[in-house]
């Protein structure tokens, strides 16, 4: 008997499930060097117009995501800004496909890593940064061999927390690359669809259960390293 077989989900329903933890990985995983970056910039950064780049960090946090999803679509869509130009030398596609679920699942959960990752920063003491550097390290090594090791624990749970974020991302999603079985439809847009038809409640519980199994874990698992990142840098 299969795994879906196993947890009574139909072969859709699996689909819709391995789609999103497809989706949801590769979100996490592209957009983590980006966030370590930024996360970096925003804890370390003493420049004012870093304000500026906080805001737009946080930005999808606050619009709609309907809006975020426009415009994703406007910017990266087949006739957008960018969409034919990457479509064209980079072989990229994102709109109606799953990397523009990906994509836009990257941007909706990009402000809870950034957050979980600066925060981790800040708690590191600086006088051992400071140190290592009277001593003749350069930022990188630094870097490498004093921070990096003590903000592990707020790196795994910023990309825990970006991982179910992307697991439950909707609005921005189906308004980007709409709903289409197979390619862009993940486990929220599932949900919605079997919402919308006869006899779909069951259905669409079993993969609300999913879900909430999946969310949870991560939530604890996140809660767990954060305290962990906070012991090792008050030890510090």
């Amino acid at each position: 008997m299969s795994g879906w077989e196993l947890l009574g989900l139909s072969a859709e329903e699996w689909t819709a499930v391995q789609l999103s933890l497809r989706v949801a990985t590769v979100a996490t995983l592209a957009s983590f060097p980006f966030g370590l970056a930024v996360a970096y910039v925003l804890a370390r950064g003493t420049h004012p117009g870093l304000v500026i780049l906080n805001g737009v960090v946080h930005l999808p946090l606050v619009l709609p995501p309907v809006v975020t999803g426009y415009l994703l679509l406007l910017t990266f869509g087949k006739h957008g800004t960018l969409g034919p130009f990457l479509a064209e030398h980079l072989g990229l596609v994102f709109s109606f496909r799953w990397t523009g679920a990906a994509l836009a699942s990257a941007v909706m959960a990009f402000p809870l890593m950034v957050r979980a990752m600066r925060l981790s920063i800040e708690a590191v003491d600086r006088k051992l940064e400071v140190a290592a550097g009277t001593l003749g390290a350069p930022p990188l090594a630094v870097f490498v061999t004093i921070t990096l090791p003590l903000i592990v624990p707020g790196i795994l749970a910023g990309l825990i927390l970006s991982f179910a974020k992307s697991m439950g991302e909707f609005g921005a999603t189906i308004t980007f690359v709409s709903n289409i079985p197979g390619e862009t439809q993940t486990l929220p847009t599932a949900i919605y669809t079997l919402m919308q038809v006869p006899d779909g409640e069951t259905g669409a519980m079993r993969l609300v259960l999913v879900s909430i199994g999946i969310s949870m874990a991560a939530l604890v698992v996140s809660e767990w390293l954060a305290r962990r990142a906070s012991g090792r840098a008050s030890l510090s």
